[in-house]
């Protein structure tokens, strides 16, 4: 297989689109088609976020390169919600997009190695999110299930919530804290390159923080970033030109309640059509924020 760099530059290029999307179903915010019944039953509440998310992969999968689901939305349903989150991993997959897993995880090491079977391999996810805070025994079962899957990892340098400052952005011989893990990426990220030159390891980085975004791809010039925060954050695309090389390449921006939950603010619109125009818009605005 294709490193997950070379698979992510080639969705990239076929598509002209550098978008994620994040499948986080909230049952209150589904279409009313789908939250009947639901509220004390979560069995019915799973197999309902199963027929939706279905329906989102097909609105979205012809404007974004990946689909992002956190699993956290996914557990609080039990065991049913974990069959609904590997079942559209799996569906996301043989349409044709690529699957990051937003699990956050990190661990000591056989911990972490339990992790990453898991999650690269159980679950078939091209990429997931990870937790440096173990430090390099504890990310070292995730970068050899990489090397062995092809897989990626997207590693959390400087998130996008309201808060991440407050450990992130703390000064250690001279640099932020989050400089300090972003130099650590790019020696993790070494010998997990594609054709293209682009490490399979790659970073977190909030659109929220254009300013820290810009530091941080100085740090890691070949590193792609997921970069979470677009639209409901509200960041927009003029926020992640940072993220991005002269050629486009360089980052994916992901954005969940804006696209997903799009038939809010388009009443009378079928849903999966406002899904659809809010996925090519986020796409349209990023590509002439970066004139491609």
């Amino acid at each position: 297989m294709k490193a997950f760099s070379d698979r992510l530059i080639d969705a990239i290029k076929s598509k002209n689109s550098r978008i994620a999307v994040g499948l986080d179903p909230r049952l209150e915010n589904l279409p009313e088609e789908f939250r009947r019944g639901t509220k004390n039953d979560v069995e019915r509440a799973a197999q309902a976020i199963l027929d939706w998310g279905g329906g989102v992969i097909e609105a979205v999968r012809d404007h974004a390169v990946a689909v992002k689901p956190q699993i956290a939305f996914y557990e609080r349903l039990g065991p049913y919600g974990i069959v609904t989150y590997y079942a559209l991993c799996r569906h996301a997959r043989k349409k044709g997009l690529l699957v990051i897993g937003d699990v956050k995880r990190g661990d000591v090491p056989e911990t972490a190695k339990a992790y990453a079977e898991a999650h690269l391999d159980s679950f078939s996810c091209d990429a997931i999110t990870v937790n440096p805070y173990f430090g390099s025994d504890g990310m070292e079962p995730f970068l050899d299930m990489a090397r062995a899957k092809d897989a990626g990892l997207f590693v959390l340098v400087k998130t996008s919530n309201r808060g991440s400052g407050e450990f992130q952005d703390l000064v250690a011989d001279g640099r932020p804290l989050y400089l300090h893990v972003a130099r650590r990426v790019a020696q993790w990220g070494e010998g997990l390159g594609g054709k293209y030159g682009w490490s399979s390891v790659g970073a977190v980085v909030g659109a929220t923080h254009p300013q820290q975004a810009a530091e941080i791809r100085q740090a890691l010039p070949r590193a792609f970033f997921l970069v979470p925060g677009f639209g409901a954050q509200g960041a927009g695309a003029a926020e992640v030109k940072a993220c991005f090389d002269a050629e486009g390449l360089g980052a994916v921006v992901s954005a969940s309640r804006s696209v997903i939950f799009a038939h809010e603010k388009s009443p009378g619109m079928e849903w999966r059509k406002a899904v659809e125009n809010a996925a090519r818009a986020m796409k349209e605005a990023i590509n002439a924020a970066l004139r491609i």
